[in-house]
């Protein structure tokens, strides 16, 4: 234990009890999420019940210098929960009660340690339900904080678009709402937008309210096969640019598939697959699909599977969404370094061609997935972190990758956010607009005690 810390512990220890831990396998626990960066833990970790509870934790903390770390479920990518300077972990899965819910609105008000699976479980009966979905069980605070998106952004968007109000603890411990339930407003800046992806740099995000959605009255989802990966990503391009509105449309090379084939049991022949879900009226489905097989068909897409059945729709993403464990377990002790670019939807078939040629001088397997119907995708190695060489040939490549995306209009990152590993890339893809955030975190955090380390570099 640090001893700069000893009496905020002592502190935290008299507010909190038994749910203030120091024990190193806790500790441990907290001192990293899903990605492949080195484990740092925190002097501690506070399991915390209540937002007034969350803001005393916050003022204890300042009082003593001591750095605050959010924690969720510890399911994101970019090491963003890591506790790079020690300090407290402020553990949210004690504040999961769904606090309120408007069928008649269409929203719902939640603590930040509510899981997107727990809310659409609570939902089910209702008529209505949430529609991010990230893959994993992530909780809401935590898609929130990361700006969270996944399978269903095409039709959807992502959490910049769910989130309509929050609750947030700011650096100083003052309790902030920044916004009402109303669907718009013009009342003064935007602090919902900024908090949404501030990866627990600016506060800690306490309650949620979210935007929901109708169940559609039909579902249907298909896979399909292509000869090339250009054949499907022109697929893609043609689909959204035709203005289908498909609710999911994901990209697996045929590496991706060789792996979910593995891993899941599946059966897909050896070659690029596009996954796909419709939703809508059923008439409306059907005209949906119809169009798209067309399209798709040019494109030497074959061998359809589709299915209307719940639990066969669900088996067919749970393995999508597996498909990172599935790249994990290609080899023996690894980890995932999971990239993450986005490109305007015109530059998506250059950039995947591209980035497929980059992949065959690379020593490893490399499987490619997206969520392709926004322009993001992700190459996912599983990596011997052990392996110096190995660990600087993926980091050349994940460089080449990213500026690949950036001479393109895009992004270094889609969904997955900043983090420890993209400061630099995010400098690269947004200079002043960086200078303006560093000026926000001073104003806001001037100690630098929430969250130190991650998005930017002061």
């Amino acid at each position: 234990m640090a001893p700069r810390f000893t009496l905020a512990i002592e502190e935290l220890q008299a507010l909190l009890g038994d749910r203030l831990q120091t024990a190193a396998g806790v500790r441990q626990h907290h001192a990293q999420d899903e990605s492949f960066h080195a484990p740092a833990e925190p002097d501690a970790v506070a399991f915390v019940r209540s937002t007034s509870e969350v803001s005393e934790v916050v003022r204890i903390c300042r009082r003593h210098h001591m750095p605050v770390v959010p924690f969720g479920t510890g399911t994101a990518m970019e090491g963003g929960v890591n506790a790079t300077q020690g300090g407290l972990s402020v553990d949210m899965s004690l504040m999961n009660k769904i606090l309120s819910v408007s069928a008649q609105d269409m929203d719902c008000t939640v603590q930040a340690g509510v899981t997107r699976k727990q809310l659409n479980d609570h939902l089910r009966d209702q008529g209505i339900f949430f529609p991010i979905d990230p893959g994993a069980d992530a909780s809401l605070g935590g898609m929130a904080a990361t700006r969270a998106s996944g399978t269903n952004a095409v039709r959807y968007g992502t959490m910049r678009e769910a989130v309509l109000g929050l609750t947030v603890v700011m650096a100083d411990g003052r309790i902030v709402k920044t916004a009402s339930r109303a669907r718009k407003s013009a009342a003064g800046y935007d602090l919902t937008r900024l908090f949404v992806g501030s990866e627990g740099t600016l506060g800690v995000i306490c309650e949620i309210t979210l935007r929901l959605h109708p169940v559609p009255e039909a579902i249907s989802a298909a896979v399909c096969a292509f000869d090339s990966l250009e054949g499907a990503v022109n697929s893609v391009i043609e689909t959204i640019q035709m203005g289908v509105p498909m609710a999911r449309i994901e990209l697996l090379d045929s590496v991706a598939i060789d792996a979910v084939n593995r891993f899941s049991n599946t059966d897909y022949p050896a070659l690029p697959h596009l996954f796909l879900e419709f939703h809508g009226t059923h008439a409306w489905v059907e005209e949906q699909a119809e169009t798209v097989a067309a399209l798709a068909t040019e494109n030497g897409g074959r061998n359809f599977q589709w299915t209307a059945n719940t639990e066969e729709r669900s088996a067919l993403w749970q393995a999508r969404h597996d498909l990172a464990y599935a790249a994990r377990a290609m080899r023996d002790n690894a980890k995932i370094f999971s990239t993450d670019v986005c490109v305007p939807i015109s530059r998506l078939a250059e950039c995947i061609l591209a980035t497929a040629d980059d992949i065959k001088t690379m020593p490893i397997p490399m499987p490619i997935v997206g969520h392709v119907g926004d322009g993001n995708f992700h190459v996912v190695p599983a990596l011997d972190t052990s392996n110096a060489a190995e660990v600087a040939a993926v980091e050349a490549f994940h460089h080449r990758l990213i500026e690949r995306a950036l001479q393109m209009g895009g992004t270094c990152t889609g969904e997955h956010g900043i983090g420890q590993g993209k400061k630099d890339y995010l400098e690269a893809e947004l200079p002043a607009g960086v200078e303006v955030m560093k000026q926000i975190k001073q104003a806001l955090d001037p100690e630098s005690l929430m969250n130190p380390g991650k998005v930017i570099t002061l």
